[in-house]
């Protein structure tokens, strides 16, 4: 085992994925198994860590991990929305089969008993959870029963009052929960751990600017007050107008008029959300640092990764949701401490799903997967090894919320990204070659008729698939 070159203060960046069991790695013995931990955050898109070029958000411990691991830059959500992208990420499955037919916002009964955390739990892992749940279960579903430890942490506040009178942050609470976790684990004993936050959301029954929408901890005060904060690459209002209606309507500019319709408060809500998101940082630091003091850390796998991306006023938007890659694409950091030197600081490109995450949590615990999870084992990428890929994947927003929030579905591969808006009989085709920024809409162009058609019927195909496997 090659020992992690970093001093032990320099671990904290371990936020993301450490991969190393084949995939055909048969049970080991419990203190040869990895340990497994997964930082999810809330409402981060894919650039907005310094490791992925971002100029203003310091994340130090999350890019040493990516130095020293793999990350992908081309990671996705399936489903733009927290509690949906959550459930894929316990069930292995897209919204369309792990969804209840009668109500697309419930897991039915047979997602719900393959979570992966109950998997590894009865192969004898000790399970632990602590932030933001807000995956919707059957009614008799008991976490109780899959965590040796579950402490649900929500917002509503952000800002807990202690028993001393003093006020902690919810992230910093997770941060908490997480070190009292690890610090208890009997020895020997491999243990699988949920960080799941509710940063970066906003706090969106307070519309104030800056502490009040977007409350940071008290240990990033004052950063960022110094820099200039840049309007949105997307800003001109050119790109607003030319959406179609229903997107106008929508929820995603209702929201901007809450966080970014004036640059005064476009500049104290980010740099507040800046700083929540280096709170983030700050906490898996602590994380980490706990796993070297307890001598864990050369056995620890560990995934950063998001619920849904971000707008943050591109387009004249706010949130999630729709089909744009400001709203699907999220950060996916792998480190394993195990990796070979030379394996280190890659970044990949392949397509890589949230869906996949419950596939590669179990391949590198040596557990078979069970025949109804519907994502790939991500451990051959992160050993830089060739191996057959996804060339493209189904994305979805099925959920009944009306105008607010319009459905779509489609797909997207290396080179376009195509959506059907199907209850307004709307379309978008984007050739992200030709058109990274998707300022133009090429489905009526005459010279894409061909990719049109092509695109049309793999999502019929894809959609088809997904929803003839619900419940089963």
């Amino acid at each position: 085992m090659t020992r992690h070159p970093f001093p032990p203060c320099a671990l904290f960046a371990l936020a993301l994925v450490c991969f190393s069991v084949g995939t055909t790695a048969t049970l080991k013995a419990a203190d040869d198994r990895p340990n497994i931990i997964f930082f999810l955050t809330d409402d981060q898109r894919n650039d907005t860590l310094s490791c992925a070029g971002h100029d203003i958000v310091k994340t130090p411990n999350i890019d040493r991990l990516a130095k020293e691991g793999v990350r992908f830059e081309n990671a996705f959500v399936t489903t733009s929305i927290c509690w949906i992208s959550r459930s894929t990420l316990l069930t292995g499955q897209w919204n369309g089969s792990h969804s209840k037919s009668e109500n697309v916002n419930l897991v039915n009964d047979a997602a719900a008993s393959t979570i992966y955390p109950q998997l590894l739990k009865e192969a004898g892992y000790r399970t632990g959870f602590a932030g933001k749940w807000h995956a919707r279960m059957p009614k008799d579903f008991d976490r109780n029963k899959v965590y040796d430890m579950y402490e649900r942490i929500g917002r509503n506040p952000f800002h807990k009052k202690m028993p001393d009178g003093s006020t902690r942050h919810e992230t910093e609470l997770i941060g908490d929960a997480g070190e009292k976790f690890i610090k208890s684990n009997p020895e020997g004993k491999p243990f699988a751990l949920q960080l799941w936050f509710n940063a970066a959301h906003a706090e969106d029954g307070d519309h104030r600017p800056g502490i009040g929408h977007f409350p940071w901890p008290k240990a990033t005060d004052g950063l960022y007050e110094d820099i200039k904060i840049p309007a949105p690459h997307l800003s001109d209002p050119k790109i607003f107008e030319s959406q179609p209606d229903f997107l106008k309507k929508s929820i995603n500019r209702e929201r901007y008029y809450w966080r970014w319709d004036t640059p005064e408060k476009y500049t104290i809500n980010m740099r507040a959300y800046y700083r929540m998101l280096t709170g983030i940082d700050n906490v898996v630091g602590r994380i980490v640092k706990t796993l070297e003091e307890q001598g864990l850390a050369e056995n620890t796998i560990i995934v950063y990764s998001a619920d849904n991306g971000y707008y943050m006023g591109d387009r004249g938007f706010a949130g999630k949701w729709s089909h744009y890659e400001q709203s699907i694409r999220v950060p996916m950091i792998v480190f394993d401490p195990r990796l070979s030197i030379e394996k280190r600081g890659r970044v990949d490109s392949h397509l890589v799903l949230n869906v996949d995450l419950p596939s590669t949590f179990l391949a590198a615990a040596g557990i078979e997967e069970p025949e109804r999870y519907q994502g790939k084992n991500m451990l051959l990428l992160v050993r830089g090894e060739k191996t057959d890929w996804r060339t493209d994947f189904f994305a979805e927003h099925i959920l009944p919320f009306g105008a607010r929030i319009p459905k779509w579905e489609g797909v997207r591969n290396d080179r376009f990204i195509y959506a059907r808006y199907y209850e307004y009989n709307y379309e978008f085709l984007h050739d992200l070659n030709a058109d990274p920024d998707q300022l133009r809409n090429d489905a009526s162009n005459p010279e894409y008729s061909k990719t049109l058609k092509q695109l049309r019927s793999r999502t019929d195909e894809l959609k088809a698939v997904y929803e003839s496997r619900r419940g089963k």
